[in-house]
This record gives structure tokens, sequence and C-alpha cells, in this order.
């Protein structure tokens, strides 16, 4: 049976996981420079505005992606017998807390400009002598803000999945998010060169509302597994497949009369229980212990399973 101190990801998994750690330096570097890029050109368009603050925010799931990197894998101690591992599901609450925040105060920041109708104008500026639209740098810098995006998130979707790190998944969608929103503000400050003065505000309030859809299934998801959840799959949110491969297994024991399971999740581990009624005690403990094991080795995210014989089940879950 692994021990708590001696395992984190299997070695097959461990290139993948450092080329996750250099993606999210790389978004870190990226996403610095596309808010430098937008802030000295936003003037005062509110599509502009919305991208600068949505690039800001950003910066939370790959900062808090690393950060947990560094503390997950440390021994457990008396103080924390479990380990370290749910550090991940707090940086998975963080950045979902902080799509859904961001998404929320562009829709109100949004809906109030329309409401007030401000009308937001793009000036000139000179370079080397000559007067230039500012709209042609805001679109420039909006440009470098959407095709690198989506070139990070679609290559970290697939070591989201392969890791089980929903931290790194909600990430992705917040490389989504960027290249989305860089996208609409385009739309937006050509809006306002052709003078149709709310399609900034529109810009931004479609970009919004997609943001907060985002944010608060992710934000959900994340208290429901701090709050021990049934295991959920990274990409649709659903109970994992491996609660049933779980059943299945101990289900095909025939020393097993009836029997019931509880799994968590500990950031990217699950660690559960299965308690069962026997129906023979000859070579009870190896039997327990075999049958441990074989659940263990259906995957690599089973960091711990115990199995407790007991005379009654406890009250099964409810559909």
């Amino acid at each position: 049976m692994k021990k708590l101190n001696d395992f984190e990801y299997p070695d097959e998994l461990k290139q993948d996981f450092k080329k996750a750690k250099r993606l999210e330096w790389l978004t870190i570097a990226y996403l610095i420079s596309t808010s430098l890029a937008i802030y000295f050109t936003m003037g005062n368009s509110q599509a502009m505005k919305t991208a600068w603050f949505e690039d800001l925010l950003s910066l939370t799931p790959s900062v808090s992606f690393l950060i947990a990197s560094h503390i997950f894998h440390k021994s457990p101690n008396k103080d924390f017998p479990y380990g370290y591992h749910r550090v991940t599901s707090i940086a998975y609450l963080c950045s979902a807390l902080a799509l859904f925040s961001i998404g929320g105060f562009l829709v109100i920041d949004s809906v109030m400009t329309l409401i007030m109708t401000e009308h937001a104008t793009i000036g000139t500026v000179v370079i080397f002598g000559h007067q230039v639209w500012l709209g042609y740098l805001m679109i420039a810098a909006l440009l470098w803000g959407t095709f690198p995006a989506i070139f990070l998130g679609k290559k970290k979707l697939p070591l989201a999945e392969k890791l089980h790190e929903k931290n790194l998944y909600t990430d992705a969608k917040m490389n989504k998010a960027d290249w989305m929103t860089a996208a609409a503000a385009i739309f937006g400050v050509l809006g306002i060169g052709m003078g149709w003065w709310w399609a900034d505000a529109v810009a931004a309030l479609v970009i919004s509302a997609d943001i907060v859809h985002d944010g608060f299934v992710n934000l959900k998801q994340a208290v429901f597994d701090l709050m021990d959840e049934v295991p959920k799959t990274v990409d649709n949110q659903k109970t994992d497949p491996l609660v049933d491969q779980i059943k299945d297994t101990l289900a095909a024991e025939s020393w097993i009369k009836d029997f019931n399971i509880r799994l968590r999740e500990e950031g990217h581990i699950y660690l559960g229980e299965g308690f069962v009624i026997a129906n023979q005690d000859d070579n009870l403990t190896q039997l327990v212990e075999d049958a441990a094991r074989k659940v263990q080795k259906l995957d690599w995210r089973i960091q711990e399973f115990l199995i407790m014989p007991v005379k009654k089940l406890p009250e099964k879950e409810k559909a």
C-alpha cells in the first residue's frame, strides 16, 4: 500500500507536470506583456478596460497553480496527517473566484455604461511626427492578447485532464476568456470608430456574461470539492467513472457479501474507504489487504483506499 509521503504523480506523468509548470510561467510572462500593452493604449474605451482587468485577474490561476505545486508534495506531519494535497483544491477555489468576480464586476460596469449612455471616444497620438488614430494601437495590442492565449489554452486542456488538475483546467478556461475578451474588444474599438457609441459597452457585456458563466460553474465545483462531494471529472464535472470501477472491483470479490464506499478528492488525488460485510472469517486480513491493493491499482489518483469489515453497513448514499 502506498504511503502518503512517497507519492504524488506516477513517473509517466512527472514530465507532463513539469510541462504544465513551464506553461504557467510562460502564461505569467505573456499576461504581464498584454496587460502593459493594453494599459498604455486603452484610452477611455470600456471594452479595453474590460480586457485590461480581465488580463490582470487571469494571473490568479497561474500564480496559484505554481504556489500549490511547491506545497502539495510536502510530507504529512502531526498537524497535517493527510498531507498538503488539498492546497490544490484551495488554488482551484482562488482561480474560480477570480474568474467569477471579474465577470460580475464587468457585467455591472458595462450595464451602467449603457444606462448612463456614456460615449467613449478614441483620440490620436503622435508617433514619429505623424498623427495616428489610437484605435490602431488598441487593435494591435488586442491582437497580441488573442492568438497566444488560444495556443496556451489548447496546450493546457489535455494536461489538465491527464494530471486531474482542475485549477489548470480553470486556467485554460481563463485563457479562453482572454482571447474572447480581446476579440470582442476589437469589435468595440471598431464600433467607436464607426460612431456606434454602444458597441464598446455591448462588446464588454457579451464578454462578461460568458466569463460569469464559466466562473460560476467552476466556483460551485471548487466549493463542493472542499465539502467532500463525490469526485467529479475535470472536463464536464460529472461523477468520475472511477467510482463505478471501484464498486465493480469490490462486487467481484466472492468473500464480500455487501459493501458501501466513500471516496473524496484531496486536490488531484483520491482517498476513500470501503465498508464490507464478509461472508467468511478465514484469512480475512489478507483478503482485505488484497482487495484494497486491487482498488488502488485501478488508477494512480487513488492514493489510499482502506477497507473495513463491519457487521452493518453505514447508510448508503441516496440517488
